[in-house]
């Protein structure tokens, strides 16, 4: 039972990061707020993001692999492959605005420009979905746990 608690505990505290860290990314991305330090700290935000999704991601597989219902039983559940692939099109949507971030930064550091307030728009946009979408998998997780909609 400690592994499995341990793993519960790691898996939770992942999740946390990323919902931090897309908190960041989204107070960060507005017009208003925009500086060359923001567009810099975006960057390294997004990273922080990006991390956090794959330790959601590798905690999840741990404890599949190693959890006490075992691989076989979490495997053939509908509701992992949802929060799997929720998790997955979280990382997708915080992968493309890490192109942008990049390129803000390219661009401040070619010549000092910022983006505009259209740009930052559609890139808070990406970063409101994954946000979003990141609320749905602890709901999946709690039906999973309570054996809602398993097989």
């Amino acid at each position: 039972m400690t592994t499995e608690a341990l793993l519960a505990y790691a898996h939770i505290m992942t999740f946390l990061m990323l919902a931090t860290f897309l908190t960041s990314e989204t107070a960060l991305c507005r017009a208003d707020w925009v500086n060359p330090a923001v567009v810099r700290r975006l960057v390294r935000v997004n990273v922080l993001s990006l991390l956090s999704g794959v330790l959601v991601l590798a905690s999840g597989l741990a404890r599949i692999a190693w959890g006490v219902k075992g691989s076989g039983w979490y495997w053939a559940q509908p509701l992992l492959h949802a929060k799997i692939t929720l998790l997955v099109l979280i990382l997708a949507l915080s992968l493309l605005a890490a192109r942008r971030y990049r390129a803000w930064r390219g661009q401040l550091d070619a010549g000092g420009a910022l983006p505009d307030a259209a740009q930052l728009k559609g890139t808070r946009r990406l970063v409101m979905w994954a946000a979003h979408l990141m609320v749905l998998v602890p709901l999946l997780a709690v039906f999973l746990a309570r054996g809602v909609g398993t097989r």
